[in-house]
């Protein structure tokens, strides 16, 4: 095997036609590249243009091609592209070759290596930096590898809905596979008319009335427009957002609490520094166990420090035993004690009040959320990737290119 047809080989460069002239170092601004000198010729018996057969060449035209790097090095193809004559209908057109589209200066190699670092997550600045191309390359790379799906050629029977902060603080609608996880569909916006214009318009009634169930949060618009477009879907509360929104409301209530209190008493300090212990579980308490406890300066059970505050405040008991109740439910998958938490619980005229108040009102798709294995986790990993994203590259101004970067991770 020739020297030069082993730089084609190294290079991955398979095109037959292509002879390697020379090999040499360039210095091209701030770094240092390696120029192969080319021909790219063959023989051609017809007129691309019109057919016929009177066909000369006519020279040869200067083109440069920046190849996919190897070592970190920037590679440089000048390959000089025989021309032709026809004599017929004196037009004039040049050799192709595989390597890249026809006019093109980026190869094919290096656009599949862009695309495996856009992959990956980075920025468009970076990749151009590691490639040796421009950040306007990259992104040109992008848009023209990458096409916005117009919808999934299967509705998926169980859905997540979420959303997620795009571009210039807009809400945009995100929804995902509960099962596969499969990214479904993202729209600019989460208004009502945006979510149900798209269902309604890309899937038949007898699809959507597959869908069995929808995972959401305590958003109330997603409740309104899902018993529209899905008849059939059982609609379930995210376990996370239940718990959440309990503990928002024990927080609160400690917080009212504190303020009441004198800094130096010893309730105070439990409440301000042991804030944690109000959110465990019962059962990891430990009783039997004393230990050291930081802004108390006391050795104590974890559970004495919470009987201290229970038994002296029966209004923040009872809003603690409300919480423990639906934490031990959504953990044990109880239904009927996460009931009977809700039904039965008395006003305390604190926020736990509007809590159970917004539960109630939700009563069958919170009660959803215990016996079905679904949940928004899925979504909320699929956002937590988005918002990294956005992240390494410090936001987006367009929301179509920033969509397009979404589907790379996804794809």
């Amino acid at each position: 095997m020739s020297q030069n047809h082993f730089i084609l080989d190294v290079l991955g460069i398979k095109d037959p036609n292509i002879k390697v002239q020379t090999v040499e170092e360039e210095k091209i601004g701030p770094e240092t590249a390696r120029e192969i000198t080319a021909k790219l010729t063959y023989p051609i018996t017809r007129c691309r243009n019109c057919g016929f057969t009177k066909v000369v060449r006519n020279g040869y035209r200067k083109t440069h091609i920046r190849l996919a790097s190897l070592d970190g090095v920037r590679y440089e193809l000048i390959l000089w592209k025989q021309r032709y004559y026809c004599k017929c209908c004196n037009s004039t057109f040049g050799a192709i070759t595989s390597l890249t589209k026809e006019n093109h200066t980026l190869s094919k190699k290096l656009k599949s290596q862009v695309m495996q670092l856009v992959k990956q997550g980075l920025n468009g600045e970076l990749i151009a930096k590691i490639c040796h191309c421009s950040p306007s390359s990259v992104r040109r790379t992008i848009i023209e590898r990458v096409q916005p799906h117009y919808r999934m050629a299967k509705l998926p029977k169980h859905l997540c809905f979420d959303e997620f902060r795009s571009t210039k603080s807009t809400m945009s609608f995100i929804c995902c596979d509960s099962e596969t996880h499969q990214l479904v569909v993202k729209l600019y916006d989460r208004l009502s008319s945006s979510i149900i214009n798209y269902f309604e318009n890309r899937y038949s009634k007898q699809e959507r009335a597959q869908v069995q169930s929808v995972v959401i949060d305590l958003n109330a618009q997603y409740q309104s427009l899902i018993y529209r477009l899905f008849p059939n879907a059982k609609v379930i509360i995210d376990r996370f957002h239940i718990v959440q929104l309990a503990g928002r409301a024990l927080d609160n209530s400690r917080i009212s609490l504190l303020k009441t209190l004198d800094k130096h008493s010893r309730e105070y300090r439990i409440l301000k520094s042991q804030w944690r212990l109000f959110h465990q579980k019962v059962t990891t308490l430990r009783p039997e166990k004393p230990v050291y406890l930081l802004g108390i300066n006391e050795y104590m059970t974890r559970q004495n420090a919470v009987d201290l505050i229970t038994n002296k405040f029966p209004r923040f008991k009872a809003v603690y035993d409300t919480y423990q109740d639906i934490t031990l439910a959504i953990a044990g998958r109880d239904s009927e004690l996460l009931m009977s938490a809700i039904r039965d619980y008395q006003t305390t005229k604190t926020e736990m009040d509007t809590t159970i108040s917004t539960l109630r009102k939700n009563l069958k798709a919170v009660i959803n959320s215990v016996k079905y294995e679904f949940s928004n986790g899925p979504l909320e990993g699929i956002n937590r990737k988005i918002k990294v994203l956005k992240c390494s590259c410090y936001g987006f101004a367009n929301q179509e290119f920033f969509f397009l970067r979404i589907d790379c991770l996804f794809a």
